[in-house]
């Protein structure tokens, strides 16, 4: 296994050349990238910026553990919407490839399309509420989504990549038993799991539980802590998942890939110079606080390693 880091926390928006370095300083061995959109796809990872990152993580001595982009529509009723949401996937497994990576990253989609607040709301909510039309076509819906992530595992397995597709609340894929359903009916030895805790816990998994019904199907890892009451993303031993449990859980099914520390709601992160949801507000570039909680969270997690002798490179 290796430490790893998220580059949209330390900066939250292109160009991504000093989150990069600034993730290397502080000892890291791996690195993800994001595309928001397909207009970042298309506008920032041109030809000549994707050799320009490749140097740059060579020169700092980094993997591109994935390259994360989620498309718009992959469960949308209307076709064209699905069609045009796999272009962009298909583009951003094209960049992931230039790019050296050998992973592909999407957030499962909501059903329909139909977003429902962000869970960080549920404290401050008298009710929580998701309008769905009493006319939807769940089983159809749920067949095309199927279909989608199917057609999205043929590129990449074309490409010879992994897609490592993302559990999150209130979406189609928010845990062990819904990934080992889609696994089941897409059928693609490509697919698996982005593993995040922070994701799962407030949905009522235990993500060692999840590892041990996943297996060999958990590709990546995204390492953040809470309460369980909403999905903030605190550094590893600030909130109540058992770490112990999951890492000796990762040791167990034999999991040797990147922990890639995702910090979100902790002091001086970066939001982008837009104030988004969560406690913190608007910042381009993360403080230096922010650097001192992705140590803690590192030291944390190999301390349990060396206990559990597990090798951390």
């Amino acid at each position: 296994m290796k430490f790893g880091a998220s580059v949209w926390p330390f900066q939250w928006d292109t160009p991504y050349d000093d989150g990069i370095r600034r993730i290397a300083r502080l000892g890291f061995k791996a690195v993800e990238l994001i595309a928001w959109d397909r207009a970042a796809l298309d506008t920032y990872y041109t030809p000549a910026t994707i050799k320009h990152l490749r140097r740059l993580l060579a020169d700092e001595g980094l993997e591109l553990s994935e390259f994360v982009s989620t498309p718009r529509g992959m469960a949308s009723p209307d076709k064209h919407e699905r069609d045009a949401a796999v272009e962009h996937f298909k583009r951003a497994v094209a960049v992931a490839a230039e790019l050296g990576s050998g992973i592909m990253n999407s957030v499962a989609s909501y059903p329909f399309e139909i977003r429902a607040p962000h869970i960080t709301v549920l404290p401050h909510v008298q009710i929580f509420q998701v309008d769905y039309p009493p006319d939807l076509d769940w089983q159809q819906n749920w067949l095309d989504y199927v279909d989608v992530i199917r057609r999205c595992c043929a590129i990449c397995a074309d490409a010879g990549l992994k897609f490592a597709l993302e559990p999150h609340p209130h979406r189609y894929m928010t845990g062990a038993a819904s990934m080992l359903r889609l696994i089941e009916h897409v059928q693609s030895p490509v697919l698996g799991m982005n593993l995040d805790p922070s994701h799962l816990f407030p949905l009522g998994e235990l993500s060692h539980a999840v590892v041990y019904q996943l297996r060999d199907r958990i590709f990546h890892c995204h390492f953040s802590d809470n309460d369980g009451l909403t999905n903030v993303h605190w550094r590893p031993g600030k909130g109540k998942i058992d770490w112990e449990a999951l890492m000796r859980a990762l040791r167990d099914v034999g999991f040797d890939g990147v922990i890639s520390i995702e910090l979100e709601d902790v002091p001086g992160v970066s939001r982008g110079p837009a104030a988004l949801h969560g406690g913190y507000g608007a910042a381009t570039f993360a403080g230096e606080a922010f650097d001192h909680e992705n140590i803690l969270s590192v030291a944390y997690i190999r301390e349990i390693c060396n206990r559990l002798q597990i090798a951390i490179e």
